[in-house]
């Protein structure tokens, strides 16, 4: 008879323990460990037959090497984030919060699927088949070759695999799926791990492209360990505002592509609609001849994005003034100011700074730094920028203004959307041609960039 034994598992990480501890030892989270009663089962004695079919080590010389076949999913903005389309045999896990537009993405990449021929199957363990239905006829995605099935018990979803044989499959949520033989409820550490792991060998055997659905915590990352972002081959992230209408899908794991890529959808009555410029969507409510409103030019994976970056600086009341910042990294703009406050001589000290990304959007290169020094200095001299420039640059410690890449590219995108003047790093002028009909002013120091920008 197997013996039983029981473990403590954190939640956040999957850190084992073999008593309750309040705190976790591996991510320092608060009340996380629970209770989980974990099966030993001895070895087989005919372990060595697995033995005698394992691969040799192969000379990297003598391997051949080619390209990962590609299946395109309908969504252009997808295919971006996945390096050009499904990789068959391939394990995605997509995350989010809830009502952010999950399900409805991969139902429309589903149907996308099904119009290329290719069966699908959408298990759904948090709805039934009559939920599911409403939503594919509200965005319209009917079809014979989608399959659809509601079930959570891994045994009954593998025999379902078998009958349909699909080609992509998806299963919404994994933390709903359970395995029977696994002592321990849906979502817990275990059934978690042992899912996934199942669905991946599901994946490799039979070359189906599989989509596991995750729920996420409240600081945003994916509930459950982190063995299971380990072990699949692309983690997506869906993010947005739940007061805007558009949502982000970043890649943060991809075996098969960049994770610098993002794409963006805009959520309408009728499912996600695909932004092909989303520099005019994040332009398009920007007050123009007002004092504290910069235009950044950021490069999100190879494509350009052009922002609008706002800064508020007003008297405070209180003996240490407030930084506060919405969609940029605090310690950048810490660092800002006090280079405004160093090199410029603005007196800051009795002044609150705030600083905003119009529209949501997390900027997280250092090209936005020249961007935001020029915002916070014109709220603070309450001088209105130019409203047809853009600036980008990083900021040194010392005032300088360093280079930053894919200058050309940025400027393209200035050019495009009707932009007159761009002031960026001296340094960036280097290796490449402006283009005509838009004026460049090439800076060293922030001091020409404040002069070129407020004067």
């Amino acid at each position: 008879m197997a013996k039983v034994k029981v473990k403590f598992v954190c939640t956040e990480c999957g850190t084992e323990s073999p008593k309750w501890m309040g705190k976790c030892p591996g991510c320092g989270a608060w009340n996380s460990m629970v209770e989980e009663a974990e099966t030993v089962v001895k070895a087989p004695v005919g372990r060595g037959e697995l033995l005698r079919t394992k691969e040799k080590a192969k000379s990297i010389i003598d391997i051949e090497s080619g390209r990962e076949p590609r299946v395109p999913t309908g969504l252009s903005e997808l295919n971006r984030v996945l390096g050009g389309g499904l990789v068959p045999g391939s394990l995605l896990l997509v995350g989010g919060d809830p009502g952010i537009g999950k399900s409805t993405l991969l139902l429309q990449t589903s149907h996308a699927l099904t119009s290329q021929g290719l069966k699908v199957l959408y298990v759904s363990g948090e709805e039934s088949v009559r939920q599911t239905k409403l939503r594919a006829d509200r965005l319209g995605a009917l079809s014979d070759k989608l399959y659809v099935l509601c079930e959570t018990n891994l045994d009954l979803v593998e025999e379902a695999i078998a009958d349909v044989q699909p080609d992509f499959l998806v299963i919404d949520s994994i933390q709903t799926v359970y395995r029977p033989d696994v002592a321990s409820a849906p979502g817990s550490v275990a059934q978690v791990r042992e899912c996934t792991a199942q669905f991946m060998r599901i994946a490799k055997v039979n070359g189906v492209a599989t989509v596991l659905v995750g729920h996420v915590t409240k600081e945003g990352a994916i509930a459950g360990p982190r063995l299971l972002e380990h072990m699949v081959d692309c983690v997506l992230y869906f993010e947005g505002e739940r007061h805007h209408s558009y949502r982000l899908l970043r890649a943060v794991k991809n075996r098969f592509g960049s994770t610098n890529e993002i794409g963006i959808f805009d959520m309408t009555e009728d499912g996600l609609r695909e932004v092909a410029n989303p520099s005019e969507l994040f332009l398009s409510e920007r007050p123009l001849g007002v004092a504290g409103s910069t235009v950044v030019a950021s490069m999100e994976g190879t494509r350009p994005v052009l922002v609008e970056l706002q800064a508020l600086v007003a008297p405070t009341h209180f003996p240490s003034p407030r930084r506060m910042s919405s969609g940029l990294d605090h310690q950048r703009i810490s660092l800002v100011i006090a280079v405004l406050e160093k090199r410029m001589g603005l007196f800051m000290q009795n002044q609150d700074a705030y600083v905003n990304v119009a529209g949501g959007v997390k900027l997280d290169e250092p090209a936005a730094d020249l961007a935001a020094a020029v915002s916070i200095a014109s709220s603070f001299r309450d001088l209105p920028t130019k409203p047809y420039d853009v600036v980008f640059g990083e900021v040194g410690l010392t005032g300088e203004v360093r280079a930053v890449s894919r200058a050309e590219t940025r400027v393209k995108e200035a050019l495009k959307l009707g932009f007159k003047r761009v002031i960026l790093p001296e340094a960036s002028m280097k290796g490449w041609q402006p283009p005509a009909g838009i004026q460049l002013i090439p800076v060293k120091t922030v001091a020409d960039a404040l002069r070129a920008a407020l004067e």
